[in-house]
């Protein structure tokens, strides 16, 4: 009975070792870096691009917009309420959300595409689609123009 004692005691201490010796070296580098997808690759299908927002832009519509976002719409969770993706939810995602005040990201995407993520989701990201279940297909191109406005916005 010894002998066995002593070899599991002496498997113990070989897995405890390599166990500790992984963990302090660690991986040379992050398995994912936290951070946003890279904006300049498309999450919509090419045809998505030729959607067009059907909602007239207004300052009532921005309004509008702006309440859905930050209640009904509960995009505020991940994007933040600045839009720069630091919402209270996103900081625990990988890849993170994506910041809406970079104006590069407005220049590259079109409000089609913009319109069927929100519908449909984005692949390899926690967003799914909130449109027709949480908001309107009209409640999200009003959200499209409000989030057009982040880059504008002074925000600190």
């Amino acid at each position: 009975m010894s002998k066995a004692v002593f070899q599991l005691f002496v498997v113990f201490v070989v897995f405890s070792g390599i166990v500790y010796l992984l963990l302090m070296i660690g991986p040379d580098q992050p398995v994912s870096s936290p951070g946003e997808r890279d904006i300049t690759i498309p999450r919509s299908p090419a045809e998505a691009k030729n959607l067009v927002n059907p909602i007239p832009v207004s300052d009532q519509v921005l309004l509008e917009g702006e309440r859905i976002y930050q209640t009904k719409g509960t995009c505020f969770t991940c994007h933040g309420t600045s839009g720069r993706g630091d919402g209270p939810a996103g900081m625990e995602l990988n890849p993170r959300p994506r910041n809406f005040t970079n104006p590069r990201f407005h220049e590259l995407r079109t409000d089609g595409e913009m319109f069927w993520v929100i519908r449909n989701g984005s692949p390899g990201t926690r967003m799914f689609s909130y449109s027709p279940s949480v908001i309107t297909e009209d409640e999200a191109w009003k959200v499209i123009h409000f989030l057009r406005m982040f880059p504008t916005k002074s925000v600190g």
